[in-house]
């Protein structure tokens, strides 16, 4: 094998891979600020949980009334982030981002790795826009991981992994769309779905990397059955097993298809709760699965 490539690896927090494992394989994070609304007061916090019970206080205290905004990960932000890494001698960066179909931030991050790399002539940053977020931004985190830690160099990778975005495939089961309405992700329109007649909207991510409602079941049961017959046309791609389950504090919908994968696929699938940032829009008790499928986006 040839000897490891150092480029960095670096993403957002919108990536919703834990702190633990970011430290552990050298992936360097950019951290999201969320402002939660509380009895009337504001408090700013940052995407930086370390613990479980931390997840699952944020969405206790959305339950209760609390209401999260978030904003774009600004200039300033990324700039520091960006000459942090300059400073301690990184000069090729795949970066990722959230989506461009929910916010600018591929746009800004670009702007300040260019004027990092006016200081620092050596440095580069290759940005990539993951065309989604939370699972499927994590999955291509994991596959640039892997192609790092083969040797592969920058531009490799960044190809490699830009070649993946639209075979990652969503379902997002969201409990209530009011949460995506708030954030203005969705319309008004499709959010009124989410509250008629126990009716939960599945949602995925478009081409462009925007949300939009993908169909309409009754009931978690259905929901669960509803994945579980898009596995059955086309599961994952076997040369490519990553298969992420991510909730917001709901266990027992993720944990049945989490069995349902090792029962039927035969591996283990990626399982956590979802960050701050992308389950303020979604808000609690909600889940999804996504993977990696020979298939395009929504094609099946």
């Amino acid at each position: 094998m040839d000897k490891p490539c150092k480029f960095t690896l670096s993403t957002d927090s919108t990536c919703d891979l834990y702190r633990d494992f970011l430290v552990e394989h050298d992936i360097k994070c950019a951290r999201h600020t969320f402002t939660v609304e509380k009895d009337g007061k504001l408090e700013e916090r940052i995407d930086d949980f370390a613990s479980y019970a931390e997840y699952v206080s944020f969405y206790n205290e959305l339950r209760a009334g609390a209401f999260s905004h978030t904003s774009m990960l600004n200039y300033g932000t990324h700039y520091a982030h960006f000459l942090s890494l300059a400073k301690e001698g990184a000069e090729d960066v795949v970066h990722f981002t959230i989506s461009s179909g929910l916010s600018p931030t591929k746009d800004v991050a670009a702007k300040a790795a260019a004027d990092v790399k006016a200081l620092f002539p050596k440095f580069r940053v290759l940005v990539v826009d993951p065309l989604t977020a939370t699972i499927g931004q994590g999955a291509l985190v994991m596959i640039a991981l892997k192609c790092r830690d083969e040797g592969w160099d920058a531009d490799r990778t960044y190809e490699y992994v830009n070649g993946f975005r639209l075979h990652i495939q969503h379902f997002i089961i969201a409990s209530d769309l009011g949460y995506l309405r708030k954030g203005g992700r969705i319309g008004a329109v499709s959010a009124a779905v989410g509250g008629i007649l126990g009716i939960k909207p599945v949602i995925s991510f478009d081409n462009s990397g925007k949300l939009f409602l993908l169909d309409k079941v009754r009931g978690t049961k259905k929901a669960i059955s509803y994945i579980k017959r898009k596995l059955e046309k086309e599961g994952p791609d076997p040369d490519y097993n990553y298969l992420f389950i991510i909730h917001t504090d709901n266990e027992a919908p993720s944990n049945e298809l989490a069995q349902y994968v090792r029962d039927n696929f035969g591996f283990e699938p990626h399982i956590s709760i979802m960050g701050p940032v992308i389950g303020s829009h979604v808000g609690p008790d909600a889940f999804a699965l996504g993977y990696v499928s020979k298939s395009l986006r929504n094609e099946f």
